[in-house]
């Protein structure tokens, strides 16, 4: 998208009621507690003007629909006209990209919305992320939801699907998958972080149905609560990694993988 599309707007008063919101492609569904405060705490001086995209003839509102029902909250529920910022000339893919970047006083989207919008934007990244995802046969869950093959720790699986990149992204996923039937206790980000850091560390060292194996043989859950019981002693994802190395290598010592963190 050009630098002009997205910078050159008309400020003008839309009535209210013309105000659509795309909540079925990329807009995230409207917060009525986020209304109540804004509503509470409105100081016409500082209000941010909802944007706007006029596109075939309609008003979609692609920042500021929280703005917007706090302005008809105010107004006792009934429609008024509101100052916008009018865009012309987006596409629906480019108002997508618009709001998954919103930044400053806006609220950022969470990061399965900002996905969602992402995808639909068409970004590359994005699209590649929840393919090589879903052709494991999990759901990338944008709301965040867990349960069995579902995927919700968006954000780290994201990370080390750019980490890693595509191939050792899936081997990860695939060994969790293999090894406890999508389990959503197996799914934590801190069990997605600490495989696919195991992966990537001994990539090529490993024997996978070692791996399958002994993920079987122990509960989903032991990763991360032998890892947290750690504490400080170890820093960040290391203190689960231990824990897949130490599930690895069992009381074997002639498979085991030596710590190399």
């Amino acid at each position: 998208m050009s630098e002009r599309k997205e910078s050159v707007y008309r400020e003008m008063m839309v009535e209210s009621s013309l105000l659509e919101v795309p909540r079925n492609t990329y807009q995230r569904g409207l917060n009525p507690e986020r209304v109540k405060r804004i509503i509470n705490d409105f100081d016409e001086r500082i209000a941010n003007e909802p944007r706007i995209s006029l596109r075939n003839g309609h008003y979609y509102v692609f920042d500021g629909q929280h703005i917007v029902a706090a302005r008809i909250g105010r107004n006792a529920g009934v429609d008024l006209p509101v100052r916008c910022k009018v865009y012309s000339g987006l596409t629906d893919k480019e108002e997508a990209r618009l709001f998954a970047n919103q930044a400053g006083h806006s609220a950022t989207p969470g990061i399965g919305l900002k996905l969602r919008a992402l995808v639909y934007s068409g970004d590359p990244e994005a699209c590649l992320f929840l393919e090589k995802t879903e052709e494991l046969g999990l759901k990338v869950d944008y709301g965040q939801h867990k349960g069995k093959y579902r995927l919700a720790c968006i954000a780290a699986a994201l990370d080390e699907f750019r980490k890693l990149g595509p191939e050792k992204y899936q081997e990860a996923l695939r060994l969790i998958l293999e090894g406890w039937d999508g389990d959503p206790d197996s799914l934590r980000a801190e069990t997605v972080t600490s495989v696919c850091r195991f992966v990537d560390l001994y990539f090529g060292e490993y024997d996978r149905k070692r791996v399958v194996k002994r993920f079987r043989s122990v509960d989903p859950l032991k990763i991360y609560r032998e890892g947290r019981a750690i504490g400080e002693n170890m820093p960040g994802y290391k203190k689960y990694l231990l824990q897949v190395v130490t599930i690895y290598n069992g009381s074997s010592k002639k498979a085991a993988l030596p710590v190399k963190f």
